[in-house]
C-alpha cells in the first residue's frame, strides 16, 4: 500500500505504518497526565465508564470521518484541500473547507505551546537521566531522582525552570528542532520511520512501568479506583470532561487524522483501522492510570494534582522506590516519546497545507512553519516572565486571568477544536455524498446507517455541548 501525495511524494508503506503514526498522533501528554488527573478528580471508575462510552459513540465515528475525508480528498494532503474536494464531489459549497482551515490553524497554535510544555518534559528527561547514569556508573543503588535532597529541592525543580527563560527557550528550540528534523525528511522516511521506532518503544516502556507499579505499588487499590464505578460522584462537569477527553484525546479537530488519512492507499479498510486507533488510544489512557495510580496511592500523593503530579509529586515518590532512578528516567522518556509523536502530527498538518498552497518543497515549508510556531512559543515563555501581565484575550471573561500559554491552550481547546469538530460532523453527516462516503468507509447497510446516524445526530450535539460548556462553564453549576 503506497498512496501518492502532494508533489509526487509517497505515503505510508503499509497499513501498520499508518496505524502506528495515527496512534502516535492521538497518544500524547493528555493520555499520560490529563486522563489520570480527570479520573482522579471525578471519582475514578464512573468517569472511566463515561469516557469509554463517549469514545465508542462519538470519538470512534469521528476518527473515521476525519480519515475518510483525508483519503477522499482527491490527492490533497491538507485538511482544507481535502474537505473542499469532498464538498465539490458532493456538489455542495466548497466553503465547508473553512472547518478544515480551523483545524490547520489550531494545529499550528497548539504546536507552539505544546513544544514549550514538551521542553519541560525534556528538562526532566535530562535530570532523571543524569541521576540514573550517575548512580549506574558510580556503583551506587539506583535510588530515585535527587535522592537524599529535601523534598523542597525536588518540588522546586519546576520553579527553577520557570525562573530560567533561557533554559526554557533552549529546551523549546531543541524539541521543535527534533520535530522539524523528522517532518522535513518526509512521510515515508521521516514520520513513518519515527513512528515505527517511537511507538513500539513507548508501549514497551508503558507496559514495563505498569508491571513495576503492580509489584511495588498499591495495584489493587488502583484497579478498584479505576474500574469500580461510583456514579454518585458523577457531576455534569465530570460528564462534560469525560466527553471532552474522549474527543480531544483522539487528536480530533487538529488536522492530523485528515492529513494522515490523505496518505492512505485505497486498499486499506478504514473502519477497522479507525477502531484500532481509538482502541489503542483508550488503552493507553487506561494503562497510564494503572501505571501512575499504584505509585500515587503508595506514596500518599494527590491523584488530582495535574501537571504538579508529574513534575513535582512523582519525582519525590521515585526517591523512595526501589530502582527509582531507572523508573524515573524511563517514565520521563515515555512522556517525551508521547509528546514527540503528537508534535510531529501537529506540524505535518500546517506543513502539508503550505506545500499545497504555495507549491514549495517540503523542507523549506517545514522550516517556515516550525520557525513561525517557535516564535509563538517564545511569546508563551515570555508569558512566564517579562510578559506575565499580558492578557491576549483579557476582554473575554474566561481568559481574563490567563497568561499567554494558557490563553492559546484555552482558545484552541474551548473554541477552535470543538468548532472544527462540529462543522465536520455536520458536513459528513448531512452534506457529503452518501455513495462517496460508503465507498471510502467500506460500511454498508445497517453498519453505515448506525455510523452516519451517530455522526449526523449524536456527534454534533455532543461537540456542541463541549463548545457551549467550554465558553460558559457556569452553565454546569
Amino acid at each position: 500500500m503506497v498512496a501518492a501525495t502532494q508533489g509526487g511524494e509517497q505515503g505510508w508503506s503499509s497499513r501498520t505504518a499508518f496505524v502506528l503514526a495515527a496512534i502516535g498522533a492521538a497518544v500524547g501528554l493528555g493520555n499520560i497526565w490529563r486522563f489520570p488527573t480527570l479520573a482522579g478528580e471525578n471519582g475514578g471508575g464512573a468517569f472511566v465508564f463515561v469516557y469509554v462510552v463517549c469514545v465508542i459513540l462519538i470519538g470512534l465515528p469521528m476518527v473515521l470521518v476525519e480519515i475518510m475525508l483525508g483519503r477522499a480528498g482527491g490527492g490533497h494532503a491538507n485538511a482544507i484541500g481535502s474537505v473542499a474536494d469532498v464538498a465539490e464531489q458532493s456538489k455542495v459549497s466548497r466553503k465547508w473547507s473553512i472547518f478544515g482551515g480551523c483545524e490547520v490553524l489550531a494545529a499550528f497554535l497548539i504546536l507552539s505551546f505544546y513544544s514549550v510544555v514538551a521542553g519541560w518534559v525534556l528538562n526532566f528527561v535530562f535530570i532523571s537521566g543524569a541521576d540514573f547514569f550517575g548512580s549506574l556508573f558510580s556503583g551506587a543503588p539506583l535510588a530515585g531522582a535527587h535522592v537524599g535532597e529535601p523534598q523542597e529541592a525536588v518540588t522546586g525543580l519546576m520553579g527553577e525552570l520557570f525562573a530560567s527563560p533561557w533554559r526554557m527557550l533552549l529546551l523549546h528550540a531543541l524539541f521543535m528542532a527534533t520535530t522539524l528534523g523528522i517532518v522535513a525528511v518526509g512521510v515515508h522516511d521521516g514520520i513513518e520511520k519515527a513512528a515505527s521506532w517511537l511507538m513500539p518503544s513507548f508501549f514497551v516502556l508503558l507496559v514495563l512501568i505498569t508491571i513495576y507499579g503492580a509489584f511495588t505499588g498499591d495495584f489493587a487499590r488502583a484497579l478498584a479506583f479505576l474500574f469500580t464505578p461510583d456514579f454518585s460522584r458523577l457531576s455534569p462537569t465530570a460528564i462534560n470532561e469525560a466527553l471532552g477527553q474522549a474527543f480531544f484525546s483522539l487528536s480530533l479537530g487538529s488536522a492530523a487524522l485528515i492529513t494522515y488519512g490523505s496518505y492512505v492507499g485505497s486498499d486499506v479498510k478504514l473502519a477497522p483501522t479507525a477502531g484500532m486507533i481509538a482502541a489503542a488510544d483508550t488503552g493507553v489512557a487506561i494503562l497510564a492510570g494503572l501505571m501512575i495510580f499504584p505509585i500515587v496511592f503508595t506514596a500518599g500523593l494527590d491523584p488530582s494534582a495535574g501537571p504538579a503530579l508529574i513534575f513535582q509529586s512523582l519525582p519525590i515518590a521515585f526517591q523512595t522506590m526501589p530502582a527509582g532512578a531507572l523508573i524515573g528516567f524511563a517514565f520521563f522518556l515515555l512522556i517525551f516519546f508521547a509528546a514527540l509523536t503528537s508534535s510531529i502530527s501537529l506540524l505535518e498538518g500546517p506543513v502539508a497545507w503550505t506545500i499545497d498552497t504555495f507549491g514549495i518543497a517540503r523542507r523549506p515549508a517545514a522550516v517556515i512553519v516550525a520557525l513561525a510556531s517557535f516564535v509563538v512559543g517564545v511569546a508563551c515563555i515570555l508569558g512566564y516572565g517579562a510578559w506575565s501581565d499580558v492578557r491576549l484575550l483579557g476582554f473575554w471573561a474566561i481568559f481574563a486571568e490567563t497568561d499567554i500559554l494558557d490563553t492559546i491552550d484555552g482558545f484552541t481547546g474551548k473554541v477552535m477544536l470543538p468548532l472544527a469538530g462540529l462543522g465536520l460532523s455536520i458536513f459528513a453527516g448531512w452534506r457529503a455524498d452518501r455513495r462517496l462516503i460508503e465507498a471510502q468507509t467500506g460500511l454498508t447497510g445497517g453498519a453505515f446507517l448506525l455510523w452516519r446516524g451517530l455522526v449526523a445526530w449524536l456527534a454534533p450535539f455532543a461537540v456542541f455541548l463541549i463548545l457551549i460548556f467550554g465558553l460558559f462553564p457556569w452553565l454546569l453549576g
